[in-house]
């Protein structure tokens, strides 16, 4: 009897750890399945994938054992459909430069080689001839100038173009720039404010490109919008200053104002009748590759006014 009362204790424990064994089997078997099921969900999915649906998603539940794996491929699939619009993006951008470009370069180049065969074949003689030639001047300088903004907006893009960014007096330097608009402020017949303190103002600029920056945005007055009256301003606002180009002319439309950055984008009104469509848009990316920030607020038919900020030195920048 005793040993029967001692050999129930251990086959009920040896039949305990069978049915546990036979249970954990059981449940590994389960998971293994389970996992094997979402192993072929995630193949599935990623052959979409390759057959262009990135829209598509792996759904796993946060205690699932493949749940890290889905997730990180669900963020690497995000980032290759960003990636996928950027590029059609580019493409549809670079579409609209070449069609752009053989529009704008093509036209002026056959009304250039237009006047300048009438002059040299005899066809226009004294007074005329001279004319001829003088308007065949101007288209070629019409020409340089876009092939130049061309030529600028491809190194801003290909991260070809080198900044040297240092600590600089900013009121002198646009004193200096200002001063050689002035004559073509009077020619032009522009009416003209310039309102510039006293006081040092330091900022950490690439001065050729702060140049840049402010000859197009009076550039872009004098050709597009009609004025009579530009007012340049710089003043300081809190821990940046602000530099603005005022004019009272035909104004952006409502419609227009979200775009004026944008590459190739042209506005329906007068100011769309000569340009690239990317003046504006090497403005901002060389304010933003300076750390600074540039915006527009216009009143159609009455006022325009862009405004670039650039945070101030820091004291102790050498």
């Amino acid at each position: 009897m005793d040993g029967i009362y001692v050999g129930l204790p251990l086959f009920v424990a040896a039949l305990v750890i069978v049915i546990v064994a036979v249970i954990s089997t059981m449940l590994l078997y389960r998971k293994m399945h389970n996992v094997k099921l979402k192993l072929n969900v995630i193949s599935e999915t990623l052959d979409d994938i390759v057959q262009g649906n990135s829209n598509r998603k792996i759904l796993a539940k946060p205690s699932d054992m493949t749940s890290i794996i889905c997730y990180k491929m669900n963020d690497i699939v995000h980032e290759f459909r960003e990636q996928v619009i950027d590029l059609k993006k580019a493409e549809e951008t670079n579409r609209q430069l070449m069609t752009s470009l053989s529009h704008d370069v093509r036209t002026p180049l056959t009304t250039l080689i237009g006047y300048l065969d009438a002059a040299q074949k005899g066809i226009v003689a004294g007074a005329e001839r001279e004319e001829y030639i003088e308007t065949a001047r101007l288209r070629a300088y019409d020409m340089k100038d876009y092939i130049d903004v061309l030529f600028e907006w491809f190194k801003l893009n290909s991260n070809e173009e080198t900044f040297t960014v240092r600590k600089v007096e900013l009121i002198e330097l646009t004193r200096n720039l200002l001063k050689d608009w002035i004559p073509i402020f009077e020619d032009t017949c522009l009416d003209f404010d310039i309102d510039i303190p006293e006081k040092r103002i330091e900022v950490n600029l690439d001065t050729d490109a702060y140049y840049r920056i402010l000859n197009n945005l009076i550039q872009n007055v004098i050709s597009h919008s009609q004025a009579t009256h530009i007012e340049i301003t710089v003043s300081l606002l809190a821990a940046n200053v602000m530099i603005s180009v005022e004019d009272d002319g035909t104004g952006i439309p409502k419609q227009d104002l979200p775009h004026v950055f944008e590459r190739l984008y042209k506005c329906d009104m007068a100011r769309s009748e000569k340009g690239s469509g990317l003046g504006l848009s090497i403005v901002q990316e060389l304010v933003e590759k300076m750390g600074g920030s540039i915006a527009v607020k216009s009143e159609q038919y009455q006022r325009t006014e862009f405004i670039v900020q650039f945070p101030l030195a820091d004291e102790k920048t050498c």
